[in-house]
């Protein structure tokens, strides 16, 4: 049985890299949360963004796939589900809306984990909603060339579930209590072990990454809200499983290396605030509009620029109304027009 204890990080010593990562994370919490007073319409805009693109990729990354259009339906709630796969992101909408809500007053514990486990699986109607797996399960990798399978990992066995759970929560909050212990660096560790013991029969990927945000939240790092975590993940989803892997060798024993999960986990947090971080850091003046914020963009770009550019800069802005100001400025003579059709990009003059 994998024994839980968080006390190395007290006195861990951290590659040069990582301590990199951390400290400009921190930086970067501390400028967004000094900016939300200043900018909270903009913020308000990007959080309904990234609920939308939160809902569709942790879902994606388990297969379970609609359009965008249908996406949006279900998110403002203007339709009921489809078929069982939307009835999967509904269940997720309703989670995550949970932790973005409540992330104050939501305890990490056991019971709390089988609430929202449950909350995510109720629209579906799985009869194991909020129940720990009363079965072994493995996880299973197929080969894209071969098409052959093998167990990647064996998780904690059913009958053990309970009380490694248990244990992984006592650690936690052990630790969580520990001013000698970076929270950032006990977050990660905390969902490497919950993915290892994998405690349900269905969901534990996208509990995992519910959990990530909660952890997240309640430690003052709220970047989920603006910028999607779980699309970050997906965009980084061959280098989060091979990390997964890395530090699962061993976890059994007990000779696990926390060190490769960390780190991913950190560069895709990081990754996060950098792009939040892009919708600001041409703002100069508190009087801020989206045709502020295009021209910005495109001026202060030192190479020619796209709409695809400017939408995944700018997520919360229509495309017609990046069209409408790029024609405004190519017509006041700001920017020029480079190439034609698709390959169209501007410049400034």
């Amino acid at each position: 049985m994998h024994k839980f204890d968080y006390s190395f990080l007290e006195n861990s010593f951290l590659p040069a890299r990582l301590v990199d990562i951390v400290g400009n994370i921190y930086a970067l919490s501390v400028l967004s949360r000094n900016r939300q007073e200043d900018f909270a319409n903009v913020y308000t805009e990007l959080a309904v963004v990234a609920q939308i693109q939160s809902i569709k990729h942790s879902n994606e990354i388990e297969g379970i796939i609609t359009t965008d259009e249908r996406i949006r339906e279900i998110v403002n709630k203007s339709s009921a589900p489809f078929n069982h796969n939307e009835e999967e992101i509904a269940g997720y909408r309703d989670a995550l809306a949970e932790v973005h809500k409540h992330y104050n007053y939501i305890v990490f514990n056991e019971e709390n984990i089988k609430r929202l486990h449950a909350i995510m699986l109720n629209i579906a109607s799985y009869e194991y909603a909020g129940q720990y797996k009363s079965e072994d399960n493995d996880i299973i990798e197929k080969d894209a060339k071969t098409g052959m399978r093998r167990v990647r990992f064996h998780p904690t066995s059913a009958g053990d579930t309970p009380e490694e759970m248990q244990q992984l929560i006592l650690a936690y909050m052990d630790a969580r209590d520990n001013p000698n212990i970076n929270q950032l660096l006990l977050i990660p560790c905390v969902i490497l072990d919950f993915l290892c013991i994998h405690p349900f029969r269905d969901g534990n990927g996208r509990i995992s990454r519910l959990l990530s945000l909660l952890l997240l939240y309640k430690n003052d790092f709220d970047v989920g809200k603006y910028i999607s975590f779980e699309e970050q993940i997906n965009n980084r989803k061959g280098n989060y499983y091979n990390a997964l892997f890395q530090s699962s060798i061993g976890w059994h024993e007990t000779k696990s290396d926390y060190a490769p999960f960390v780190m991913e986990f950190l560069i895709t947090l990081y990754s996060c605030y950098k792009e939040l971080d892009k919708r600001f850091a041409v703002i100069g003046s508190k009087k801020i509009t989206k045709q502020h914020r295009i021209e910005a963009v495109v001026l202060n770009s030192l190479t020619p620029i796209s709409k695809n550019d400017i939408i995944k800069i700018l997520p919360d802005v229509s495309l017609t109304t990046i069209e409408a100001v790029l024609g405004q400025m190519i017509k006041s003579g700001d920017i020029q027009k480079i190439g034609s059709g698709r390959s169209t990009k501007y410049l400034k003059k």
